[in-house]
């Protein structure tokens, strides 16, 4: 069980009536996602609570859960309900939220000055100059888009994106269509009469050499490459 003092509150508003209880935050919440632990762990009291700061203790417990049982309703109050997040929780979600848009921009963007790759240090330098917070609560891809217009000012970021359209013959499609995947959105695939692939491919304009000195190593210049 975690101590009394670090819990914080998970709460379920049920026929009316509120239900809480005090658990570890991050146990609760990985609990919420489905990952094996055990509720006990989780829980600092084994009580339910209509107001945990006040120590009072939920009545009729019965009637509304058709069980008397704590640990299936201290289940269904961190999988139905709310869980508080504490502050260092809170910092945790943003720095991992940091992380993945860094890493998303430096995948696709590039300097339009230089048509060179972002490297991730660069990018993190030009966020604290720009002072940018992370909302832990929205996915990257919901705050990529603000984040690249707040960085603009101070670190000029291009998303350009070629199109290529490649046929494979039949004897290298399975060690190639891997590397399609890799690089970029396949937009269309045609499978011909021959065996042979027919694909149009989207990608990052600062992948396009590296896409095309791969697939002419895989199949040793046996492929056709166009850009349109």
């Amino acid at each position: 069980m975690v101590n009394i003092e670090d819990a914080v509150i998970a709460k379920l508003k049920k026929d009316n009536q509120n239900f809480e209880i005090l658990v570890d935050c991050e146990l609760a919440l990985k609990f919420r996602k489905g990952e094996k632990i055990d509720i006990n762990d989780v829980l600092a009291v084994r009580n339910i609570f209509k107001d945990a700061k006040k120590g009072e203790v939920a009545p009729h417990l019965y009637e509304t859960f058709g069980t008397d049982n704590i640990e299936e309703i201290a289940a269904k109050i961190i999988k139905e309900g709310e869980v508080q997040l504490t502050a260092e929780y809170k910092r945790k979600l943003s720095e991992q939220k940091k992380k993945k848009i860094v890493s998303m921009i430096s995948e696709a963007a590039m300097d339009p000055r230089t048509k060179l790759p972002i490297p991730p240090q660069r990018i993190e330098l030009a966020i604290e100059q720009a002072h940018i917070n992370f909302d832990p609560f929205k996915s990257a891809e919901e705050q990529i888009q603000i984040v690249v217009e707040k960085l603009r000012p101070v670190l000029p970021i291009s998303f350009e994106k070629r199109k290529f359209e490649v046929i494979i013959p039949a004897r290298h499609t399975g060690s190639c269509y891997g590397i399609l995947r890799k690089y970029g959105k396949l937009l269309k695939e045609n499978w011909l009469g021959s065996g042979s692939l027919q694909a149009e491919i989207e990608m990052p304009a600062k992948m396009a050499e590296n896409f095309i000195d791969e697939l002419n190593k895989k199949t040793h210049g046996d492929v056709q490459i166009d850009e349109k």
